[in-house]
């Protein structure tokens, strides 16, 4: 006589196996699209001019060129690793121009007087946009080699937006001032 074992608890164990596994892939594909939406509020922007933030992807930590201020916006100038050899290298000091795959970001702040600081001095307070170049010739061949595009920060919203009227208060029109300099108003600054 044969005696069968039942297959029930193995199956309720399965069962719950596949629940939790379920469970722990929802919870993982949950947080990857999650994670997935996020980069796409900003690295999915393009401007109208064709520049795609995409292509400023770690811009947060290149290294910085020089600062500058104006009554309404504190500016922190960056570039990639291109054109900060580049600049190390003379240029445009040395009257060549920089390589294709440059980029330089200008990341721009409204400013406050700071309230901690024992002398008067003013800090960045709301980010306000993202003031982009990218150097390709071929792409840009009629402003000097030199793409440019503005994507504005929204506080209120934590989101980036192309902006399709920025280049018609500057970009290559306002960098004809310094076309000698292959188009750069700042220095690399000594340190």
């Amino acid at each position: 006589m044969k005696i069968r074992v039942k297959q029930a608890p193995t199956t309720m164990r399965n069962s719950k196996l596949t629940i939790a596994i379920t469970a722990a892939l929802a919870v993982l594909a949950g947080t990857a699209i999650y994670a997935l939406g996020q980069g796409k509020d900003k690295y999915s922007l393009v401007s109208p001019g064709g520049i795609a933030f995409s292509d400023f992807r770690g811009y947060e930590d290149w290294a910085t060129v020089s600062s500058a201020h104006t009554d309404d916006v504190l500016k922190v100038i960056v570039a990639n690793p291109e054109m900060i050899k580049a600049f190390k290298s003379g240029v445009p000091g040395n009257g060549q121009p920089f390589p294709d795959g440059s980029m330089i970001v200008k990341l721009q702040w409204k400013p406050k007087k700071s309230t901690e600081a024992p002398f008067v001095v003013d800090v960045p307070d709301v980010f306000k946009q993202v003031f982009v170049m990218e150097k390709d010739s071929k792409r840009f061949p009629k402003t000097g080699g030199w793409g440019y595009a503005v994507f504005n920060y929204d506080a209120a919203s934590d989101k980036f937006t192309a902006d399709p009227t920025a280049l018609q208060d500057c970009g290559n029109a306002c960098h004809l001032v310094v076309k000698a300099k292959d188009y750069i108003f700042h220095p690399y600054q000594k340190r």
